[in-house]
């Protein structure tokens, strides 16, 4: 239902409608909370989102990932090369899924599919779905008012998914901490003439990774983070040219490869918004945090901020009480700082970590990946956290509703 030209109330009201705030949508609905989604469809581009196991779970359980799976490519083994001339250099490594029972890590699937698998289920759920951007946004006492140019919406509470320039967090007054890094990425896809054999493959560099991770059929999305300068001469060439760069690069692991229209490029930054929320609004996703696309943390940390929220706000409306209270966003606040603290930590040291000449730093970087190749208990322990991290256990990500 679209809510055009006219002022409206409701419950929640959800700001963006990229994944973390179609899920938080989403859920609120199949909750039975009524709510408002108030963005213009996403433009999906050439990008692709490794989601793991935690997130699946969480699109099946809302009625997503039915539609996904045909289009998503399981990762079963995640594989590491030292691709450093350093002195000191790790051994390969590969983690498998099947180590910690489970079938895949997770699956690799293009923004388009996801995007549209999320749309349908919305449009099939009781939410108001306005397809205009908010133009601004007033936190009062007991609701938060969203101007749409010749109408309004009030709700009790404001999910913030908006993204790094979050409107939302300028409303709430709330600051964040960030860090520009000295790289960019550029991504693409591409079709090769060898199987992944559902292999991630990332190989480190000194100045970033270069990761290839597959697609359906024999294809696989490439992360490329690297130095400024050279990442864009590179991202300039021409297809072939290119090709034959990303395929000697890779080592020829998968062959012979050709480029597939679109390709981007864009600066890395690490960034915490502090709170998560305040003033009856709730940040989730790039709102909340931005982080270097390594590890394939960023979105799954944004899933899980929406899960969390959604949970929340159930739980609230169930016993009749005030959804946008001080006391649910604290909660909020609470449930969510550790989660993405330890995550943020984890994904800018292991990126540190990788850019060091400091030769001590490599030395501990190459007998740390030697120990995970070695140590079988600390490599599954390691697998297990990144799958299914225990500073966060939302119920959708257990496969329970909210």
């Amino acid at each position: 239902m679209d809510g055009l030209g006219q002022n409206l109330t409701a419950e929640a009201a959800v700001i963006g409608a990229g994944p973390a705030g179609l899920v938080s949508a989403i859920a609120l609905a199949a909750a039975g909370v009524e709510t408002v989604l108030i963005a213009p469809v996403a433009k999906a581009d050439q990008r692709t989102t490794a989601l793991l196991a935690g997130s699946v779970a969480a699109l099946d359980t809302l009625g997503v990932w039915a539609s996904c799976l045909p289009q998503a490519a399981p990762l079963r083994k995640i594989r590491i090369i030292d691709d450093t001339k350093r002195l000191f250099r790790a051994p390969e490594v590969i983690f498998d899924a099947a180590e910690i029972g489970l079938d895949a890590f997770g699956y690799n699937i293009e923004n388009r599919y996801l995007l549209a698998a999320l749309e349908a289920r919305a449009a099939e759920l009781t939410l108001t779905r306005i397809a205009a951007p908010a133009l601004a946004i007033t936190a009062e006492a007991t609701a938060v008012t969203i101007k749409l140019g010749d109408r309004e919406v009030r709700a009790r509470l404001v999910i913030g998914a908006d993204g790094q320039r979050s409107l939302c967090r300028a409303a709430a007054r709330i600051g964040s901490s960030r860090r520009e890094c000295s790289q960019i990425a550029l991504t693409l896809n591409l079709a090769h003439a060898r199987p992944h054999q559902d292999i991630s493959t990332e190989f480190h560099t000194e100045r970033g990774p270069f990761t290839l991770v597959p697609l359906p059929r024999r294809r696989s999305s490439l992360v490329w983070v690297g130095d400024p300068v050279r990442t864009e001469d590179f991202s300039a060439q021409s297809d072939a040219e290119l090709a034959l760069e990303i395929e000697r690069r890779a080592h020829s692991i998968l062959g012979a490869m050709s480029i597939e229209s679109g390709r981007s490029t864009f600066p890395l930054a690490v960034e915490t918004a502090t709170p998560l929320a305040r003033d009856r609004i709730a940040l989730v996703g790039e709102a909340a945090h931005v982080l270097p696309p390594i590890g394939a943390q960023g979105l799954n940390l944004g899933l899980r901020d929406a899960a969390t929220v959604a949970e929340l706000v159930a739980e609230v409306r169930r016993r009749n009480e005030d959804i946008g209270a001080p006391e649910v966003l604290k909660r909020y606040n609470v449930a969510r700082a550790a989660d993405v603290r330890s995550c943020t930590l984890a994904v800018d040291l292991l990126n540190r970590l990788l850019l060091s000449d400091f030769v001590p730093i490599q030395a501990t970087r190459g007998l740390s990946l030697y120990g995970l190749d070695r140590i079988g208990a600390l490599r599954r322990a390691l697998m297990r956290q990144g799958v299914d991290p225990s500073a966060s256990q939302p119920r959708l990500m257990r496969g329970e509703m909210v």
